[in-house]
């Protein structure tokens, strides 16, 4: 590890202070001892200090706005900072989930108009905005599917397919909803092998999750036998939204048989990604379903005219699960993804699928002649290639990795799908320009050719970043949750 920058420990000094505290307006007493903390040790440090220590640690940090992301999967693309301006105005930013409706019917409208747009976008009948995460879509979904058929009295059905092209969260999903997985492989083609699908099909399947286009950025070429492959069985077909970046305006999931979806608004209607920070995960359902959507639904409770508008408030469908979020979604973020969908419209939607799709691909041309492509297809909006060579038999997908940081790109995502070998998974977005894709690619060329030529280059990589290759597995088992440098003395105790 390189250290080249003092920490804030190294730049403290006894007395400095970073704010000025105002004179208490209530009696002071003194606190209970066992309330103290002995051993924090916090840093002394002018309020000058600690903004250019903070601001030096974020130039350190790579991201969107600094750099080419191009995280397979997770649809690293930029946020239009429109998106950040309609999030902050006041009527929004200060309102409580817990106001009088009456309060809020600016609110209440544009998440009824988000429900509206999301149903058109997929095909489908009923949409909830509740879930907070797309794997939150996921366990809501199932729970609607599962609960669906307990309703009916079949309860025999305790099975869910998922292909082994499926994102990793399906299978979680499921057992968190007392299901039993099942996995289906693929073919040759990198689709669900329909042989075996059927071989699985039964009166004990609740549905099957299938991400299309799946994890290896490839369409289901056979996608509306497999769906009546299910519904033919009596189950139902959950599909997994995260991918919808490259379908949003050319197809609607729920034309050829969903029943029901997510999406991930961070991926396809560009709301922040990543941080920790909320998410959102909105689920539509076909006409089998809407009776199972969480409660409340936001919905007109009284009809406008043309001298009052209509007004809005909450509706609880007839076998709703319940609710599944404290409040009715992560409201912020709805805002943020409802004013992408309105300043791009239907034709803008289209247009910014066509261009992932066309990135993805033209990215994929440039370098699939030196790495190896498992399934030689057109791919939509990401593509999966092996980072590993015969003539390079100590090379890893992770050394590569590694490598592209020494150029200021951030890693595509490493060993997913796991059905590729050392896989490298690649997607450029829409939003990144034809230059950009060149650099990447000449990069990619160069250090494929560095990997049979020079090993050792990519063995220690990176070279030029803040902090040399980790050693990410001891990292995991011996965790370090203080930013205190392990050098320092232990802590006097703080005086009371």
């Amino acid at each position: 590890m390189k250290n080249s920058e003092p920490t804030i420990y190294d730049i403290s000094s006894p007395g400095r202070k970073g704010v000025n505290l105002p004179i208490p307006d209530v009696p002071i007493e003194d606190i209970p001892d066992d309330l103290l903390r002995k051993d924090l040790n916090l840093p002394e440090l002018t309020q000058l200090d600690v903004i250019r220590h903070f601001q030096q640690l974020s130039q350190l940090n790579h991201s969107i706005d600094s750099g080419f992301y191009p995280l397979g999967s997770c649809t690293m693309k930029y946020n239009p900072r429109i998106n950040e301006d309609a999030a902050r105005m006041p009527g929004f930013l200060h309102s409580h989930p817990l106001q009088d409706i009456n309060t809020i019917q600016g609110n209440l409208a544009l998440m009824y108009e988000l429900q509206e747009l999301l149903k058109e976008i997929g095909g489908f009948k009923g949409v909830t905005l509740q879930p907070a995460a797309g794997a939150h879509g996921e366990l809501t979904g199932i729970m609607m599917m599962r609960d669906y058929h307990l309703s009916r009295g079949d309860t025999a059905r305790n099975k869910i397919l998922i292909p082994d092209s499926a994102h990793g969260t399906n299978p979680a999903s499921t057992t968190m909803s007392g299901l039993e997985v099942i996995e289906i492989p693929s073919d040759s083609r990198g689709n669900v092998d329909l042989d075996i699908l059927k071989s699985k099909c039964g009166d004990d399947v609740v549905g099957l999750m299938i991400t299309n286009p799946n994890t290896l950025g490839l369409f289901e070429e056979q996608i509306k036998e497999v769906v009546k492959i299910i519904h033919d069985c009596g189950g139902l077909i959950y599909g997994d939204g995260a991918n919808m970046n490259a379908l949003t305006g050319i197809l609607r999931p729920g034309d050829i048989g969903f029943d029901v979806m997510h999406y991930n608004l961070h991926k396809t209607f560009s709301t922040p990604h990543g941080g920790g920070g909320p998410g959102s995960g909105p689920v539509g359902v076909s006409e089998k379903l809407v009776d199972f959507l969480p409660a409340p639904i936001i919905t007109i409770i009284e009809e406008g005219d043309e001298d009052n508008p209509p007004l809005f408030g909450f509706t609880t469908p007839k076998h709703t699960i319940g609710r599944i979020k404290a409040f009715n979604g992560q409201f912020g973020v709805l805002v943020r993804a409802y004013t992408y969908i309105r300043i791009h419209g239907s034709s803008g939607l289209r247009s910014n699928s066509e261009h992932a799709v066309l990135n993805a691909n033209y990215l994929r041309s440039k370098i699939e002649k030196t790495y190896n492509l498992p399934y030689k297809r057109a791919c939509l909006h990401e593509f999966v290639v092996e980072g590993c060579w015969q003539e390079a038999p100590n090379i890893h997908a992770l050394d590569i990795s590694k490598r592209l940081m020494d150029f200021g790109f951030h890693p595509p995502t490493n060993y997913f799908p796991l059905i590729v070998r050392e896989a490298l998974m690649i997607e450029p977005t829409e939003t990144e320009s034809k230059e950009t894709l060149d650099k990447f690619a000449d990069v990619l060329l160069q250090i494929a050719d560095e990997a049979k030529t020079d090993p050792q280059v990519l063995i220690e990589a990176p070279h030029n970043t803040p902090n040399a290759r980790l050693d990410e597995v001891q990292a995991a088992r011996q965790l370090v949750l203080c930013c205190r440098p392990a050098y320092l003395p232990e802590p006097e105790p703080m005086q009371t």
